[in-house]
């Protein structure tokens, strides 16, 4: 998927969002649960920019992306810029959160 650099703030399109949910599947059911917390929260406002950072993060393997949601160790300023950074903040403060439970009324 292709994401345009010129307009970082733009909000992401419902296919472009719908191409990068399926890019972001995981083969460790920890990163899945973060990802999934993340874009519960935020795929309705989310950016091209926060999109591309995703990509970046999504080129990880996934141990190396576990890592990195789990605070044991921090991006490299060599491939991860500022959005890249924001994002991967975002990301962990959603994925430390435990999921709402449903509770139905009797």
């Amino acid at each position: 998927m292709s994401i345009p650099a010129n307009a970082p703030d733009t909000l992401l399109g419902e296919r472009a969002l719908s191409k990068l949910k399926w890019r972001c599947r995981r083969g460790l059911l920890e990163n899945d649960l973060f990802i999934a917390r993340f874009f519960e929260r935020h795929e309705s406002h989310m950016t091209v920019g926060q999109a591309g950072a995703m990509e970046t993060l999504m080129d990880l393997s996934d141990n190396d992306l576990l890592d990195l949601l789990l605070c044991r160790k921090e991006p490299e300023p060599a491939w991860a810029g500022a959005e890249v950074v924001a994002l991967l903040q975002l990301m962990r403060t959603d994925g430390a959160q435990r999921p709402a439970i449903f509770s139905p009324s009797s």
